[in-house]
């Protein structure tokens, strides 16, 4: 027994319906990431002119309430104070392609810096191996007195479902993010800067540790393959459903020809 035209009618109907919600969510994906290719290189650009600019002073306590993070990441600042050595921070850190001689797993040392002003903010001294987590082991480096700090200013960075909880008790962290070390430091929490600073490299430190300089200004750009990829579904999507509706065309001639009703 042939289908009857009413239910042939419907299957064709549902068919082309959901081809083309299904051909319009692929195609919104593939302009999304074109939009986020537009972005990213947008970024890229920005960054690497950012980085090679002149240094600037870092922002001092009365720009932090409206702090733009936009116009400041990656900056180049400069900051003078006395490094507060007792007080160090070990965020976790596993350079696969260091800039400098030492790699592998270890840790970035977050030092607060008292500045010449007065206020406070935390600076990422650079990396360590982790037999060096010690600062005994690496007390030539431990620098005191004034000392004039270049690097580049970060905002604080968050956690994601997948980043470990922080040991505050065993000085190991995941995070880099002022306000979380605040309770931990003698400090007070409304003279440290909600930023922190990447310090440059400086080949004038004794011993080499912490191994400035380290900071990631790379970043992974596949927008253009995602979109080419969600494009291309939908250029499938709908190359099928034109295939099966030709096939359903092609049943029902037959169908046709065989009874001899047409609509059958």
């Amino acid at each position: 027994m042939t289908d009857r035209p009413p239910a042939r009618r419907e299957r064709r109907g549902l068919l082309i319906g959901l081809a083309l919600v299904g051909f319009v969510i692929l195609c919104g994906l593939g302009t999304w990431q074109v939009q986020r290719l537009a972005w990213k290189e947008d970024l890229i650009a920005r960054v690497e002119e950012r980085t090679d600019l002149t240094p600037i002073p870092a922002p001092p306590p009365e720009t932090w309430q409206g702090i733009d993070y936009d116009d400041l990441d990656y900056r180049p600042v400069e900051v003078t104070g006395r490094f507060l050595h007792d007080q160090e921070i070990h965020t976790y850190a596993a350079l696969s392609d260091p800039a400098g001689p030492e790699g592998g797993q270890g840790y970035f040392v977050l030092t607060p810096l008292e500045t010449s002003e007065g206020w406070h903010v935390i600076v990422n001294r650079g990396f360590v191996p982790e037999d060096n987590k010690d600062p005994a082991t690496r007390e030539p480096g431990q620098i005191g007195g004034e000392v004039a700090t270049t690097g580049l200013l970060r905002p604080p960075q968050g956690r994601n479902l997948f980043t470990p909880a922080d040991d505050p008790e065993g000085n190991v962290w995941f995070t880099r993010d002022p306000g979380r070390f605040a309770p931990y430091l003698t400090v007070d929490e409304t003279s440290l800067a909600p930023y922190y600073i990447d310090a440059a490299f400086d080949p004038e430190l004794p011993g080499g540790l912490p191994q400035g300089g380290e900071t990631t200004v790379s970043f992974p750009n596949n927008h253009l393959q995602y979109a080419v990829t969600w494009f291309g579904l939908a250029a499938v999507l709908a190359v099928m459903a034109v295939l099966r509706l030709r096939a359903m065309e092609r049943r029902r001639r037959r169908d046709e020809e065989a009874s001899g009703v047409p609509g059958a």
